[in-house]
């Protein structure tokens, strides 16, 4: 019996409290609760050291560099001389500048001809290459490998491809009988120069995209092509009511992450036309560009990034309410 007691005493002892030589008791309860925050505390320093070199490379180099351009738009610098503070003069100064006029609207005309015609591209060739076609591997790659291709070096081949006096495009055109003073002038051309360059950025993007597509329409559930084909669809129609809606939201994520790419195009402005014929090709990075490592008005081309800034938020938050109401 007294050996009970005294395991009894004990036991009532343990669960109550833990005591130390000249310390306070301290309940069980209280020890339990303080470890779990320790391990929660140890796993979160653990998180944020894996984390850290990205966060800091990124504050660095990208969340520092925005911000100190948002600051530049309302200030006057060069890039030598000391900063100072202007106001709203380079915002104002805006509507005035007829460059930057004919660069925000070629940069629309640029996004407006080529999302559609490079989502439409991508999307025939995925259900194209979808299909058990002979060599289906080998078109899969070449269709991709302009994307990953040398800019510079597919740059120069478009050039020769489309030279206005011995490019092969245009001795085709020659061969079906079209006039010889009727030959377009291609990125020669003022007129044909933003033709040209959309062109490009077709050709170059719809390999990439093409592969996105090819993984949406893996995941569609044949299921639903075996219904249609009991319902006495055709192939047409099976794309239509089945291949399209179950592809919503590859579309979405091709559609955004084309107009964002298309709104801050640069390289293939550079190495093909340089933004000319006169500002025929100007976009409104080019115009960034220009203003601020060629005329260094460095407050002035931040202002301009600014208005870029806004103008591709709210495209994108204005797409994604879009999805939200059609999914709704």
């Amino acid at each position: 019996m007294w050996l009970r007691e005294e395991e009894e005493a004990s036991v009532s002892i343990s669960n109550s409290a833990i005591a130390t030589d000249g310390a306070p008791a301290i309940p069980s309860r209280k020890v339990a609760v303080l470890s779990k925050r320790q391990r929660r505390m140890r796993n979160a320093l653990v998180a944020y050291s894996f984390i850290a070199p990205n966060f800091i490379g990124f504050a660095v180099f990208t969340l520092g560099p925005i911000l100190f351009a948002f600051a530049l738009a309302f200030m006057h610098w060069d890039g030598s001389n000391a900063i100072t503070f202007a106001g709203l003069d380079n915002f104002w100064r805006l509507f005035e500048d007829k460059a930057f006029i004919a660069a925000f609207w070629n940069t629309v005309i640029y996004t407006v001809a080529s999302v559609p015609a490079t989502l439409i591209c991508a999307l025939g060739l995925a259900v194209l290459l979808n299909q058990k076609i002979a060599g289906r591997d080998f078109f899969r790659t070449a269709m991709f490998f302009p994307y990953v291709a040398s800019l510079v070096a597919v740059a120069v081949v478009w050039n020769m491809i489309f030279n206005p006096e011995m490019g092969p495009v245009n001795m085709i055109l020659y061969t079906l009988g079209l006039d010889p003073k009727n030959m377009p002038g291609w990125a020669a051309d003022r007129h044909w120069a933003m033709v040209t360059v959309i062109l490009f950025g077709i050709w170059k993007n719809m390999g990439y995209y093409m592969v996105i597509y090819l993984a949406g329409l893996q995941g569609i559930n044949s299921e639903l092509y075996e219904a249609a084909d009991l319902d006495g669809a055709n192939s047409w129609q099976k794309f239509i009511h089945v291949t399209v809606p179950q592809l919503g939201p590859t579309t979405f994520f091709v559609t955004v992450m084309l107009t964002i790419q298309s709104f801050k195009v640069f390289d293939q402005i550079y190495m093909i036309t340089q933004g000319g014929p006169g500002t025929s090709t100007l976009v409104l990075v080019y115009h960034i560009y220009n203003e601020a490592f060629i005329s260094w008005d460095l407050g002035y081309s931040s202002m301009v990034s600014l208005v870029l800034f806004f103008l591709v938020l709210a495209v994108t938050v204005f797409q994604f309410r879009r999805q939200k109401e059609d999914e709704a």
